[in-house]
């Protein structure tokens, strides 16, 4: 069973402090790394002795990939990525499906495996893995066509890359589908990185909320996962996001 790494995601905690703070207060806790930091923290990130871990392939989460018109866009967007998570260490680029905008399920993951197909052999090259994440469109994210598993599977599927894969948010997921310990199972080598927060609220993963996160920790470090489960949750209070950020990485330390 592996040893679960943890990374945070860097919107999460970084609005409530300086730089200098959070990735001092990281280290000392034990994060392995950050995401989605500005790109020019990346200098200051490295010298405190934390690790790049994501950042996003393209622009737009509701404007993505399930639109041929998008996919030259894309493209030059996600190989410049990829240069620079060569650069930098950076072991995923995260993308996304785009809003339904009323096409069907089975057009929106015919049209995504096309624009990923376009990159995976680049992303192959580079050694960086495009995760595609999958998000609620019940509470957050209204319409995105990526909210159920079975969906980024297909697509995954018919990229038939392994560099291709998607990232798992349990908070999202649980949203949607639940069944969170069995998904993971069933699915993880379609699984490239995961997510948390609690739910309801995307607050602390503590008693007010519904999620159990040690077992479904256990249940990631039995697939022998050896990438980061990334904390992307807002503190409710912001001036104790300290206390939140070590709490978060105790409940998850498996």
């Amino acid at each position: 069973m592996a040893k679960i790494k943890q990374s945070l995601a860097w919107w999460c905690f970084g609005r409530h402090t300086t730089p200098e703070a959070l990735i001092a207060k990281a280290k000392a806790v034990g994060y392995h790394g950050v995401e989605m930091a500005p790109k020019e923290l990346y200098p200051q990130i490295r010298d405190g002795g934390l690790k790049v871990i994501t950042t996003g392939g393209h622009a737009s989460l509701s404007d993505g990939l399930n639109k041929r018109e998008n996919h030259d866009r894309i493209e030059r967007e996600i190989e410049a990525n990829l240069a620079l998570a060569q650069e930098w260490g950076i072991l995923a680029l995260i993308v996304f499906s785009g809003n339904r905008n009323g096409l069907p399920d089975a057009a929106g993951i015919e049209i995504t495996a096309e624009g990923l197909k376009r990159v995976a052999k680049s992303a192959e090259d580079a050694g960086v893995t495009l995760v595609l994440e999958l998000l609620n469109s019940k509470v957050d994210h209204h319409d995105y066509q990526c909210d159920r598993t079975s969906w980024g599977v297909a697509v995954c599927e018919a990229v038939n890359s392994p560099r291709v894969k998607l990232l798992y948010d349990i908070y999202h997921m649980q949203i949607m589908e639940g069944d969170i310990i069995r998904t993971i199972r069933q699915n993880s080598a379609h699984f490239g990185h995961y997510h948390t927060a609690g739910n309801p609220g995307r607050n602390e993963l503590d008693e007010t909320q519904e999620l159990c996160y040690p077992p479904i920790m256990q249940a990631i470090a039995a697939t022998d996962y050896d990438g980061c489960v990334g904390q992307e949750f807002s503190p409710r209070n912001g001036a104790d996001w300290a206390t939140a950020l070590e709490a978060a990485y105790r409940v998850c330390d498996v």
